[in-house]
């Protein structure tokens, strides 16, 4: 890095923050200790064997490559855990030249053992951490394999539909299905909710795939007031505040329509949504509609 650069600062302060998280994390899994996962294994031991079980045509060349470590060391590896008659080497069909390196009956009942350990310590510390937390943390994971890969992440925009369409029919039938929903719109009463006054559906897209959606639909027995329904996020995009996005737009919509309040339900299950909810202001009040499935009802002043 050249001297003087204005980045050298910023870079610095990064370096900074992401050394401090690798000494978190690793205090948290404990990977530094003799034995991983209290197994007889160190944790690059147990890294081939990981690695060996979920490539069935591994070769001592491709493990290299993979974990990026020397050649030497590999070798002594793969000796000592097939010493140990965890692993075997079988010639390959298509090149002699090449050996397949296998987990032996003893290696495969090794390797569950680990992926048992491993789960259990990772539930351990999941188990203290909310639902809409842990789909942040996922997603927040996501984002961090994609942009350390190389990958760009796509953008995100909000479109208010205009008319049915299959992307929006796809999403709905995804959340209908998601959360097990009884009374479903069907396209002709879709079409009614985004031309009726008060009331649109929006999608938001990243790139070209929809990723989300949220219907706004006009109460008819409360004056002022309209619904927030269909809020749902698809999995692999979450922990990219698009939910937040979605209500944004929508509260902006419904303010240009002079409503006051915003309605929704929900039920207990769905904790992160309902969490959401209050974070963002809704309070519980009373039941409003004849939702065979909703257990929660809250609304939210917007004017």
């Amino acid at each position: 890095m050249a001297t003087g650069s204005s980045l050298e600062p910023k870079i610095t302060e990064q370096i900074s923050a992401v050394r401090e998280f690798n000494r978190f994390y690793t205090a948290r899994l404990s990977p530094l200790s003799r034995r991983h996962l209290d197994t007889r294994f160190s944790l690059t031991e147990s890294r081939v064997l990981y690695e060996i079980d979920a490539n069935p045509l591994m070769t001592a060349s491709r493990l290299r490559d993979s974990l990026k470590l020397d050649a030497g060391y590999i070798s002594r590896l793969l000796a000592a855990l097939a010493k140990k008659k965890l692993v075997r080497r079988a010639s390959s069909k298509s090149d002699g030249r090449e050996k397949h390196l296998m987990l032996t009956a003893t290696g495969e009942r090794a390797v569950a053992r680990l992926n048992e350990q491993s789960s259990a310590q990772l539930e351990a510390i999941l188990t203290h951490v909310d639902a809409g937390d842990r789909q942040l943390l996922l997603a927040s994971l996501e984002n961090v394999r994609m942009i350390l890969g190389g990958k760009q992440i796509p953008t995100i925009r909000i479109e208010r539909l205009r008319a049915p369409n299959d992307h929006a029919l796809a999403i709905l039938q995804e959340y209908y299905d998601a959360v097990h929903v009884v009374q479903r719109d069907k396209p002709g009463s879709l079409r009614r909710i985004i031309e009726e006054p008060g009331s649109g559906m929006w999608l938001a897209y990243r790139g070209e795939e929809a990723v989300g959606c949220v219907v706004l639909r006009r109460l008819a027995n409360i004056p002022l007031a309209s619904e927030c329904k269909r809020l749902y996020v698809k999995r692999a995009a979450r922990g990219n505040r698009i939910a937040d996005k979605l209500l944004d737009v929508q509260e902006e919509f419904a303010r240009s329509q002079g409503i006051e309040w915003i309605y929704l339900d929900s039920y207990d299950d769905l904790e992160a949504a309902v969490a959401l909810y209050e974070r963002r202001g809704y309070q519980r009040c009373e039941r409003y509609n004849d939702n065979p499935q909703a257990t929660i009802f809250m609304r939210k002043r917007i004017a």
